[in-house]
């Protein structure tokens, strides 16, 4: 991966990103040695203190080791530890944009599942629809029921890329934001609608039917995003009535 010119706003960090991602992708594998700082910083086209701040910043997130006289060398656990930062800003994704994400995708994936999905691999995705009507009043054990159905629709796809996809998607959907949203909107005709989606999903996957699949899944996942626009048109409007009204040219009496 070519290193690239870096804009001024904020310098240390895209060097440090930079890094990360030739860490992330194998290109910086484990123990290698990373250029020196003078190097880095003719090669980005910057000065040498942001070189410097970036290297700090990814050895205080246990990314390189700073070993004096010797240079800085990627830590063995380094590529792991980036996935995971990875994940924490995934969280900031906004939930609109990710249920259209998984709209796109998880309508493919329930095609496949339709075409491959053993006997078995049904009979587990029964299990988890089973569980999710069980538990659906809790959203500890309803979230975790709900996630699996959807990993098991993926495996069932026979693409191991895909339950990859469909586990880092739901990753990013289990932000404190995603949760304070999601149970505000939560209600009981939701849940049941919900949950017979899951067993319609299911249905056209028994019968093989991929097109019945993945319209069902697109249809699951636009009444899930209609929903969350319609709880959070509510949420903000109630937030506005309860702002105090300031006339134009009047001061708000201090309490």
């Amino acid at each position: 991966m070519p290193l690239t010119l870096l804009e001024p706003r904020r310098i240390y960090q895209q060097i440090a990103e930079q890094i990360a991602a030739m860490i992330a992708s194998g290109e910086l594998e484990p123990n290698a040695r990373l250029p020196s700082e003078r190097d880095l910083a003719q090669r980005l086209g910057v000065s040498r203190p942001p070189v410097r701040e970036a290297l700090i910043a990814l050895e205080v997130e246990g990314l390189v080791d700073v070993r004096m006289g010797s240079g800085v060398y990627v830590r063995r656990e380094a590529a792991s530890r980036v996935m995971s930062r990875r994940a924490r800003k995934a969280s900031e994704i906004g939930p609109f944009e990710l249920v259209k994400a998984r709209r796109l995708v998880e309508a493919t994936i329930a095609a496949e599942a339709a075409r491959n999905a053993t006997p078995e691999q049904m009979e587990a995705m029964q299990e988890t629809v089973d569980a999710i009507r069980q538990d659906d009043h809790r959203y500890d054990l309803r979230h975790p029921a709900d996630r699996l159905f959807h990993v098991r629709l993926a495996e069932a796809s026979g693409n191991s890329v895909l339950v990859m996809v469909t586990n880092m998607l739901w990753d990013m959907r289990d932000g404190t934001l995603h949760r304070r949203i999601e149970e505000h909107f939560s209600t009981r005709e939701l849940r049941d609608r919900s949950n017979q989606d899951h067993e319609d999903i299911l249905d056209a996957v028994r019968k093989r039917d991929s097109q019945a699949a993945a319209n069902l899944m697109r249809r699951h996942l636009t009444q899930f995003e209609r929903e969350l626009s319609r709880a959070w048109s509510t949420i903000t409007a109630a937030s506005e009535q309860q702002m105090p009204v300031v006339t134009p040219g009047k001061r708000r009496a201090r309490a």
